[in-house]
């Protein structure tokens, strides 16, 4: 069977021979573009023509590397962001604790220098809570009977006298303010020793000098501090100062007190407990029989 094509077909030259004729014009032109650099042209715009075939062909590709990138980034600036968190919580809550450190051994500082100040034994109490009731100005405090506590003793804060224990229990006390209304302490003006009887009126933060004379000398800004006249509170505590006097006409005279303790807001109390061998007592003095004179004989020599 003849497979040639028909004859209409054959025209120019046959297939061998073009494929001759091609290749040699290819290494014709290999050796002319190697030596002369003629085609670098011609190759830069066919180049700069496909360019934009190639970014578009490419531009799947892309587009899915930067999803990736993307949401990779996402998940990663997410766990980044949890991880801060995290860490400025436990920072806070680490400089929290560190400020309320600081400033409870500030009291505990405060309430020891308090105490070398006075010749009395004492004990340092925290408050555990403060009192339900709302007509009273009372504090549970976390030591009693076992640590040496008994009703009546005076208590302190750092800034001056606090109240007074009520009530003891084995292990815990409970401390009546100053601005109780039951609340009464003699005190004394620093500028000029005159004395008076502090009320606590029944109100947050806030003393009275009731019942002073019309001509009683008491100005703003005078201190009060205690007289050591009641025989429970040493003399020279710290109670308040004066801030505000009401003359009613010319009968008496009423002046509101800022309590010098953190009457509200002290949670590290300092408790009185008993004077030391070099403390004074408050006792009031005792009469005396006169005694004659003894005679030089009768003098003992010291040993």
């Amino acid at each position: 069977m003849d497979r040639s094509p028909p004859p209409f077909f054959r025209q120019g030259l046959s297939a061998d021979m073009r494929l001759v004729l091609f290749a040699a014009l290819a290494v014709l032109l290999l050796v002319f573009d190697s030596r002369y650099r003629a085609l670098d042209r011609v190759r830069q715009v066919i180049g700069s023509g496909l360019y934009p075939v190639q970014r578009l062909l490419l531009a799947p590709r892309d587009a899915g590397a930067a999803l990736s990138d993307y949401l990779g980034g996402v998940s990663s600036l997410r766990e980044d962001n949890s991880a801060l968190h995290r860490a400025e919580a436990a920072n806070a809550r680490t400089l929290q604790q560190a400020e309320y450190l600081a400033a409870e051994n500030a009291r505990l500082r405060q309430l020891l220098s308090m105490r070398e100040r006075n010749s009395f034994r004492s004990t340092v109490a925290e408050v555990l809570y403060e009192t339900s009731d709302p007509f009273t100005r009372k504090l549970v405090v976390d030591r009693g009977q076992q640590h040496g506590l008994s009703a009546g003793q005076p208590v302190l804060d750092a800034g001056g006298v606090l109240g007074q224990v009520s009530r003891v229990l084995p292990l815990s006390a409970e401390v009546t303010l100053l601005t109780d209304r039951n609340s009464t302490l003699p005190v004394e003006l620093r500028r000029n020793g005159v004395r008076a009887v502090a009320y606590g009126a029944g109100r947050s933060g806030l003393l009275e000098l009731r019942y002073l004379p019309a001509s009683a000398d008491v100005r703003e800004g005078d201190e009060l501090f205690t007289s050591g006249l009641d025989g429970v509170f040493p003399a020279g505590l710290p109670v308040g100062r004066i801030a505000e006097v009401r003359r009613s006409g010319a009968s008496f005279t009423v002046a509101r007190v800022d309590p010098a303790a953190a009457v509200e807001r002290s949670r590290m109390l300092l408790v009185l407990l008993e004077p030391t061998a070099s403390a004074p007592t408050f006792e009031p003095p005792k009469a005396q029989a006169e005694t004659p004179p003894r005679s030089r004989a009768g003098k003992s020599k010291a040993p």
